[in-house]
């Protein structure tokens, strides 16, 4: 499902951030491939990032610097074409980054929050990002413009940036909050919650608020967000999710109240960026809410969701509009999970196709009308308990081959 990006004419910026975008030469054919945001006043920030045991540089360097700095940010700059994982060189070079954004803004590097996406594996060529430097800072701007260029300056795969925009009230003013995201291949997150094709998100707003009020928020908004999709299964070595706030709106989340709005608020942000991230998944036709309900625990709920949300012969299913729902039910008991399966059900889209672990009479002529469109539902109901989660997934196309059977070359 291939959904429309939001306009630039749509987007709110939020005030104390300016963004910028070029291109130093790293990506295949060109294009933007270097973005950077600035909080010329400083930002409160805190962040997540991927659960994978490989982890790229610019991962171990911006985790660093957020403890050193006590959790403030002057700035992120973002390159893609290059994940800056696996190489000999990666550490140095994203320090030596960093250390240039410092001197090109007046900032101490510990305020730099680097990142990276792209290839595996390939040494960064810092002298093309050093170059582009200059450039960089001089396009410097608070106009949606600008957040667009960023936008499309971390985009690898992807076909079009992702945004999202709200605006809430929060100690009595108006803040706004803002998302940008890319990923559509190598996604399923797994963020590391509570401990430290790529998603990255980066998340601003205007509201003031400490950096440990940040990070519980944040925390929770990602596990019933980005840790509840996956395109492919495959998680990667650079996922990262920064919430930055600058407080110039003159707002502060002080209150119990103010905490609860920006936590709704920023998990509606970050529900928005997931799913887009998701349609907008490599090879993608077919956007899937994948509900599972009667589960132990959430935690079990989740366990099954994504036995189902990875196999390749559900997905495949799925792409062909086929109720095949046997592969479901296979894929269900194969999750590990201490289930009775002849207290399973299954509907796909609004027909009940199997109770109790047998198959039930159902229109297949409906059924499979019913998962054409770009988007539909499928419940499981285990059976075991009144713990339910939502997941979101999608089918697996030739067209997800094509793609990643070239990336490098």
């Amino acid at each position: 499902m291939k959904l429309p990006a939001q306009s630039s004419s749509r987007l709110i910026v939020p005030r104390g951030f300016r963004f910028a975008a070029a291109s130093a030469g790293l990506k295949k054919g060109g294009g933007l491939d270097l973005g950077l945001a600035e909080a010329p006043g400083g930002a409160a920030a805190a962040a997540v990032f991927t659960s994978n045991r490989v982890v790229a540089a610019p991962l171990e360097v911006g985790r660093e610097h957020l403890v050193r700095s006590r959790g403030r940010v002057r700035a992120v700059i973002v390159n893609s074409g290059n994940a800056n994982c696996a190489t000999r060189s990666g550490r140095a070079v994203c320090e030596k980054v960093c250390r240039q954004v410092a001197a090109q803004l007046g900032i101490p590097a510990r305020e730099v929050f680097p990142a990276s996406t792209g290839v595996i594996g390939v040494e960064l060529p810092a002298e093309k990002i050093l170059g582009a430097l200059p450039r960089l800072a001089a396009e410097r701007g608070d106009t949606r413009r600008a957040v667009m260029r960023f936008a499309r300056a971390i985009m690898t795969t992807d076909t079009r940036p992702k945004l999202a925009a709200a605006r809430f009230r929060c100690g009595g003013k108006r803040a706004t909050l803002l998302g940008i995201a890319k990923g559509a291949g190598m996604i399923q997150p797994r963020l590391a919650l509570g401990k430290h094709a790529t998603m990255l998100v980066y998340l601003f707003t205007d509201a003031a608020a400490s950096p440990a009020a940040l990070a519980r928020a944040l925390r929770a908004a990602c596990a019933c967000t980005f840790n509840r999709i996956s395109v492919d299964g495959d998680t990667s070595t650079n996922d990262t999710v920064l919430l930055a706030a600058s407080g110039a709106a003159g707002a502060g989340i002080a209150s119990a109240a103010d905490a609860r709005r920006f936590s709704e608020v920023l998990t509606a942000v970050c529900r928005s960026l997931a799913r887009q991230i998701v349609a907008d998944g490599e090879g993608v036709e077919r956007v899937v809410e994948l509900r599972v309900e009667g589960a132990q625990s959430e935690a079990e709920a989740e366990r099954v969701a994504r036995a189902v949300a990875n196999s390749p012969l559900v997905k495949t299913a799925w792409a062909g509009g086929d109720p095949n729902w046997g592969r479901i039910l296979a894929a269900v008991g194969n999750a590990g999970v201490a289930l009775d399966p002849r207290r399973v059900d299954i509907f796909l889209g609004s027909q009940l196709v199997c109770r109790n672990g047998r198959a039930v009479p159902f229109n297949e002529r409906r059924a499979h009308r019913e998962l054409s469109p770009p988007g539909f539902t499928v419940r499981v109901r285990l059976g075991r308990g009144r713990a339910a989660t939502t997941f979101w997934t999608c089918d697996l196309t030739a067209d997800y081959v094509r793609v990643n059977s070239h990336y490098r070359s």
